[in-house]
């Protein structure tokens, strides 16, 4: 594989502005770092929510650390140092990162989706459907079926031989690399919509299912049933959204002409599936779901207690 240099042009796009871009990723990187290992901490510390939903949003959260840490160090790096060269291996690497970073981001809002669905429509046979043994492998599936669609994917692209050199992102994906190819490009292209076919529509046709027969079934209970049922789907509605709104600007931005769009916005709406996705997820699930929520009172409650404790203790040795 030749390790020719290729040029990531947003960074001159985005060169009056860098500083208030390196600004806001300072910002919001440590608080995706924190609120997401935060949750991930509730989520083991706190035995009552070791069932099979608080799980897989752990995973979640597991998975948003694994996306945003992937990214964000090196696009402020790049802005820093003024280096807008990134090698073929380099971009190949990121193609990997953000590729399997959305592949299990679907999968495992898909898993989400398919675990509501059965706790409130079939909750009779939940414990056994939704056994441990059976969530360990659904999680498997979500880290392994993407890491191995994508693997094949990036020894593709690593084969083609490179005509051009210029991305016009701030980062590499695969539908840029491959652009830049000389040959091959219709036969990548083809591998490439049929896997982005069975990685985007089966997962969001099982999410679109079960969340319709959830409200086919909230229609037949009672007020407060309704309310109890939608309070827990409500969260994941929102993270489907939130993730689906940050597809939706990535897709666009590599397939269609944006040059109408100012660099700077366009360098936002790409970096929102890498940095504000993981920042808001913990955020939705942390507010909206009563149980993590108590859990974290908690926790801090505890903490503040500790603090007091001791705060006093050393006042009276004084």
């Amino acid at each position: 594989m030749s390790n020719m240099s290729i040029i990531l042009i947003a960074y001159k796009g985005i060169y009056d502005t860098r500083f208030i871009f390196v600004i806001m990723l300072t910002f919001l990187y440590p608080i995706m770092i924190i609120s997401n290992a935060a949750l991930i901490f509730i989520i083991c510390s706190e035995k009552s929510l070791h069932k099979p939903l608080y799980i897989l949003i752990c995973n979640l959260a597991c998975i948003n650390l694994y996306g945003g840490c992937g990214l964000t160090p090196f696009v402020v790096f790049r802005i820093l140092s003024g280096n807008f060269q990134i090698s073929k291996s380099a971009c190949l690497c990121q193609v990997f990162s953000v590729m399997t970073f959305g592949g299990c981001e679907i999968m495992n809002l898909m898993v989400m989706a398919y675990d509501r669905y059965v706790s409130i429509c079939l909750p009779l046979h939940y414990e056994k459907i939704m056994s441990a043994s059976t969530l360990m492998k659904l999680i498997a599936l979500v880290w392994l079926v993407p890491f191995i669609r994508t693997g094949i994917a990036v020894l593709i692209n690593a084969n083609l031989e490179m005509c051009g050199r210029i991305i016009e992102k701030v980062y590499c994906d695969t539908y840029s690399v491959v652009k830049l190819a000389c040959t091959g490009i219709r036969e990548v292209n083809i591998y490439g919509s049929v896997m982005t076919f069975f990685s985007v529509i089966p997962p969001l046709m099982i999410i679109i299912y079960s969340y319709v027969k959830i409200l086919m079934i909230c229609t037949k209970l009672k007020q407060s049933g309704q309310a109890k049922a939608l309070s827990t789907c409500i969260p994941h509605l929102v993270a489907i959204v939130n993730f689906f709104v940050g597809c939706t600007f990535e897709v666009y931005q590599g397939r269609f002409d944006m040059n109408y769009v100012p660099y700077p916005l366009r360098v936002v709406l790409s970096l929102y599936f890498f940095i504000l996705s993981p920042v808001l997820n913990p955020i939705i699930y942390g507010v909206r779901t009563q149980k993590i929520k108590d859990s974290l009172i908690k926790k801090v409650m505890h903490v503040f207690t500790k603090v007091q404790s001791r705060n006093k203790t050393f006042v009276s040795i004084m």
